[in-house]
């Protein structure tokens, strides 16, 4: 029997040969009267396999090394969460003037309403920390860590339904198809360990019956190599699909069946030039690491009784919030260099008193605990944490004011972000006293971008990727650094 690499070499005969080398030529010559310099910039540019990102970057001292992002899908109300307005009072069940509204587009569910009736939050707002951050009495934990985060309530979208809302936060654009913000930076930055992947996601258990659903596509890589998207991490049976050897292996047989691999791999590397290859090759040899990595991760045995104290006994349910943000912590603790949590629920468009509290007590803690775990470890200062939604809810009742809902309200909403060179204890932006249009400090989508960036030592202008004729980047052609909320 002949060894599989003298196969490989026998495969192609002399016809194939021929055949191949014709249209080859035929492909080859056409490719260069077309666009004779995107195939080699897109090469240029591509680090090799387990490299530490692009040359050339950090392009300066970043304040981060790397990013925890608590995605809250849904849109959380910044009215009845983060934006306190007192005006509302006296505003309450009065009309939106048209003055305010001024045109906006509305969504299908609360375009047909004949009045846009006012309604204050049901629940009350406080001062907290040094800081004077005001927050909602649904925060309780939150209101703990008030001086170590920055409250940007200036954030506007051009999004008005869920996906694209979410779609244009990952990924810069609100169409499919362009990497999510943590597969430019594992492209451009690299991974700070050999043994797990730079960018985990994980799926906090659902509880809301209906809940927005989550796509793969959301953290993948785009026209990028498939090596710099998201890895998913599963709260339940294994933590990585397909990661333990099949029944009867052994870890010498796998170690020998993947250095033939890598052979034959190289081979047919040499002979099409495809990157992909590369890729494979080195997630062959990640998921080989990640054998004894991950498991060592995922028991949190050697955590103390403090520890859940800290995070609450959720934590120790694989799937719920606080799990996922000890996880994140400990996944930052070894090296991954973007981690972001989904938490859905958020789309209350009916009976928001009632909806909204649960949501809010299942992520309060969590957040809160990563917060004040990260900092005691003193690396909250170079770990930037992110809290925010898609887009806002409307100031106006959906519906029944007795059992209202929220719209989604693209022009103004509120997030959070904390460490990683951002000022703590600042509340940034002023909207209007609706809290429906910004009137002081907006933050765009492409602007929120460009300071993630910024805070791990990327010029958002210079980190691009030539695909089809054209640099493509994170921010397209728009972004400014919000300067202002960095320390």
């Amino acid at each position: 029997m002949h060894h599989p690499i003298h196969e490989a070499g026998l495969v192609e005969n002399r016809r194939q040969f021929f055949r191949r080398s014709s249209t080859g030529i035929g492909v080859a010559a056409l490719s260069c009267l077309l666009n004779q310099d995107s195939a080699v910039t897109a090469r240029q540019k591509e680090p090799a396999a387990g490299a530490q990102g692009l040359p050339g970057i950090p392009h300066f001292a970043p304040t981060a090394k790397r990013v925890i992002y608590l995605l809250q899908s849904g849109a959380p109300s910044h009215v009845d969460l983060f934006d306190y307005k007192p005006s509302l009072e006296k505003l309450h069940m009065t009309d939106l003037p048209d003055s305010v509204r001024d045109g906006q587009r509305l969504t299908g569910m609360t375009s047909g309403q004949k009045k846009f009736p006012v309604v204050k939050s049901p629940f009350k707002f406080r001062q907290h920390g040094k800081s004077g951050t005001w927050l909602s009495d649904l925060l309780p934990h939150l209101a703990g860590v008030a001086d170590d985060i920055c409250v940007i309530k200036s954030m506007h979208t051009e999004a008005i339904n869920h996906d694209p809302a979410v779609t244009f936060f990952q990924s810069g654009h609100q169409q499919p198809g362009r990497p999510s913000v943590g597969a430019w930076l594992s492209y451009g930055l690299g991974s700070d360990t050999e043994n797990l992947p730079a960018f985990v996601v994980m799926l906090t258990r659902n509880t809301f019956g209906q809940a927005q659903p989550i796509y793969d596509r959301l953290w993948g890589s785009g026209f990028l190599a498939s090596r710099y998207q998201g890895v998913k991490f599963r709260s339940q049976g294994d933590p990585v699909l397909y990661l333990n050897d099949p029944a009867g292996g052994s870890p010498e047989n796998r170690r020998s069946w993947l250095n033939q691999l890598a052979k034959l791999n190289a081979l047919r590397l040499k002979e099409i030039g495809d990157p992909e290859i590369t890729t494979r090759i080195a997630q062959y040899e990640m998921a080989y690491r990640m054998q004894t990595s991950v498991p060592e991760l995922a028991d949190i045995s050697d955590e103390p009784e403090s520890t859940f104290k800290m995070y609450g006994e959720e934590a120790k349910q694989p799937g719920s919030h606080a799990a996922n943000c000890l996880m994140a912590r400990r996944l930052a603790e070894r090296g991954v260099r973007f981690i972001q949590i989904f938490h859905r629920g958020w789309d209350h468009h009916s009976n928001a008193a009632k909806n909204l509290p649960p949501l809010a007590q299942q992520t309060d803690q969590g957040s809160a605990a990563l917060i004040a775990d990260l900092k005691q470890r003193d690396m909250l200062k170079d770990t930037l944490v992110i809290w925010g939604g898609e887009f806002g809810r409307t100031v106006y009742a959906q519906g029944s004011p007795a059992a209202f809902g929220r719209d989604h309200h693209p022009r103004c909403f509120s997030i959070w972000m904390a460490g990683g060179g951002v000022k703590p204890g600042l509340s940034y932006g002023k909207t209007d006293d609706y809290s429906y249009n910004i009137v002081e400090d907006p933050v765009h989508v492409h602007d929120f971008h460009a300071t993630i960036l910024h805070c791990l030592g990327i010029d958002h202008e210079r980190l691009t990727y030539r695909f089809q004729g054209r640099n493509y980047r994170l921010t397209d052609v728009h972004g400014n650094v919000v300067q202002k909320i960095l320390g």
